[in-house]
């Protein structure tokens, strides 16, 4: 008998021991199947040349079919070349372009002007009112405002707009309001009209959202309605920015003229900001549109800018008082 119980013994811790075999294969497995995988973030100046590839391989691929009274448009993609002239070629409405710095990558970005607009430019930091309809590059809808105005706040610190809405909706200006209808419906005539074609750095880049893969390249066509000028400088008061302004409205604090502000400390987005984009009169550090003493002589700009009328320019300053009393502000 005793052979025979070796045996078994044996047997048994054979199995004994496959079964822990077994035990810590599906372990290892299931820790794997568990694991979230980080997967980096892809290099903003490589993705932007697929990205420029992937619009401008659109642009001369596809044509304008349809452009409505209301400046709805439709494109298709092009199949008899004689008669169907591309988006870039065509000259009916003119195709143009903007250099956008932004995460130290210059981006040309397209946009299509359908019609310029009658009235005000926004700035980059201005209120919107905006009908807009976003598709991807293969035609995929993803939204749409279905021909209603909506109002949006472009400012990138205050709201989850993406950028590039911000960079190209100030090369357009709004309507002219009209009289109210006996509804009380307002409308607008002479609006600016256009579509952007947006490389996935000024769109959703990494963030993948319903109906948008992440670094997809993406267009909206939009009618820009009206605007609410912004006056960007704010106190902190328990971790919240509230509001203030110093009585110059941002747009009018775009000391270089070319229509848009930038913080610069934002050293994310603007690492190596050309200085041509810097807006600092007193060179301070701190952006005009958000520096409650723009020209660093010690009194605030909203005491300056109520100035009495009878006042002579004088002095050093570019805000009255224009000689300030350096001991006393």
């Amino acid at each position: 008998c005793a052979p025979k119980k070796m045996i078994i013994m044996n047997k048994f811790k054979y199995y004994f021991v496959l079964l822990l075999a077994g035990l810590a294969i599906v372990s290892c497995n299931k820790k794997d199947d568990d694991e979230v995988v980080v997967v980096p973030v892809r290099d903003y100046k490589e993705q932007y040349k697929a990205d420029n590839d992937s619009i401008e391989k659109y642009l001369k691929n596809n044509y304008i079919k349809n452009v409505t009274a209301d400046f709805d448009i439709t494109f298709e993609k092009i199949t008899d070349p004689a008669t169907q002239v591309s988006i870039w070629d065509q000259q009916e409405y003119k195709l143009e372009h903007r250099d956008v710095y932004n995460r130290d990558v210059t981006y040309r970005v397209y946009y299509l002007t359908l019609r310029k607009g009658a009235g005000e430019a926004p700035c980059n930091f201005d209120s919107v009112s905006v009908s807009y309809t976003g598709n991807l590059l293969n035609g995929t809808q993803f939204d749409s405002s279905y021909g209603l105005a909506r109002e949006f706040n472009l400012d990138i610190y205050a709201n989850n707009i993406i950028e590039g809405w911000g960079e190209i909706m100030p090369k357009f200006n709004v309507g002219i309001q009209n009289a109210p209808g006996s509804d009380g419906t307002i409308t607008y005539d002479n609006y600016g009209a256009g579509v952007m074609f947006l490389p996935s750095g000024l769109g959703f880049y990494a963030s993948a959202q319903p109906d948008i893969p992440a670094y997809s390249p993406i267009m909206f066509s939009f009618k820009l309605f009206a605007l609410k000028r912004a006056d960007s400088e704010y106190n902190i008061s328990n971790g919240t920015n509230i509001i203030v302004g110093d009585g110059v409205p941002t747009y009018k604090e775009d000391i270089n003229g070319d229509g848009y502000v930038y913080d610069h400390r934002d050293k994310v987005r603007f690492p190596n900001m050309p200085a041509d984009l810097i807006d600092d009169t007193d060179g301070d550090g701190v952006p005009d549109f958000y520096d409650f003493d723009d020209d660093g002589d010690g009194y605030t700009t909203r005491f300056e800018v109520t100035k009495p009328a009878e006042a002579p320019v004088t002095g050093i300053s570019l805000y009255y008082p224009y000689d300030p009393i350096p001991d006393n502000p």
